[in-house]
């Protein structure tokens, strides 16, 4: 027998999915931790970097993370001078993110690092292999955002 694991586990894309995300999250959170940072501080970063200034309400939604948890995260990044808060200036009760000098420089470079730690881990599959993988989680993952996106129109409907 090649497998060590369970026939029953191997057959289930749910369990491979989370086993093989443990594998990736590995060489990322070691390429993030030699900048004191973990990867809610990466995802922070990266979702500024992508998409710009944004709300932090705005900002905790977009990357699927509690509200209040973002603050801590926040914070921290804060403190690092690699992101700033200032007031929104469409609606001054709201705070806003934005990436500083230092963290648009540090952002460049962690993308990189993000990037070779998928090489790393995926070095078992061929380029094509890879984009396929690629496609189809995110397939799954829009889809499931789409869903608890209707979910919170038929909340807000309820509601309001």
């Amino acid at each position: 027998m090649d497998e060590l694991r369970p026939p029953t586990l191997l057959a289930l894309p749910s369990y491979l999915a989370g086993h093989v995300a443990r594998i990736g999250r590995r060489e990322l959170v070691s390429a993030l931790e030699e900048h004191g940072l973990r990867l809610p501080h990466f995802a922070v970063l990266a979702g500024l970097s992508d998409f710009g200034p944004l709300a932090q309400h705005a900002l905790a939604d977009r990357l699927g993370l509690n509200r209040s948890h973002l603050v801590g995260y926040l914070d921290e990044l804060v403190r690092q001078d690699l992101v700033g808060r200032e007031r929104d200036p469409d609606d001054r009760r709201r705070q806003r993110v934005a990436l500083t000098e230092p963290g648009k420089a540090l952002t460049r470079k962690l993308k990189d690092e993000a990037r070779r730690s998928q090489d790393v881990f995926l070095a078992e599959l061929s380029e094509k292999e890879r984009e396929t993988l690629v496609s189809l989680l995110r397939r799954v993952v829009v889809a499931d955002d789409r869903a608890r996106d209707g979910e919170s129109v038929v909340a807000l409907r309820h509601n309001g």
